[in-house]
């Protein structure tokens, strides 16, 4: 763990490389830590996670953890937040982010499972807001999404 990150991102068992590849140029450029859950979708040597990430990886602080449990346990005493659209409307605007906070995002076909959402609280359930018949965004866009706005709440940090 980037014990100097302001805000913690985990990917649980991310599927497509581009989309790890752009959330890793994402915490590089804005100071936000990355865990991945195992197992992954793609091996960590894809190409084309190498070519979404460009020369970020050096930049970014990337954790891989073999388990949920494991990863949770890493980053014990911080506050989650699971984003789904299985959240209420409006809950991610309500929210008002700290440092340290934790972003968890699901897989890109299936979401988290219920047995992750199951641990999280009504108002740790983010629903980002889209419009009406919509599914779902993409990943790494949700990502940088929920990043900017608690950037954005909490002032910068380390930013230009």
């Amino acid at each position: 763990m980037n014990p100097h990150a302001w805000l913690e991102i985990v990917l649980y068992q991310p599927e497509i490389p581009p989309n790890t590849g752009n959330v890793i140029r994402l915490c590089a450029n804005t100071g936000a830590g990355l865990h991945l859950v195992e197992p992954l979708g793609f091996a960590w040597d894809d190409r084309r996670l190498r070519r979404a990430g460009l020369d970020y990886h050096e930049f970014a602080t990337v954790v891989r953890h073999p388990s949920w449990t494991d990863c949770r346990a890493s980053l014990a005493g911080r506050r989650f937040f699971a984003f789904s659209t299985k959240g209420q409307p409006g809950s991610f605007a309500a929210t008002r982010f700290q440092p340290g906070d934790v972003l968890v995002f699901g897989p890109e076909t299936r979401g988290l499972p219920e047995s992750i959402l199951a641990e999280f609280s009504p108002a740790q359930l983010l629903r980002l807001p889209m419009r009406a018949g919509q599914r779902s965004l993409n990943l790494s866009n949700s990502c940088a999404v929920a990043v900017f706005e608690a950037w954005r709440q909490l002032g910068y940090p380390e930013g230009a």
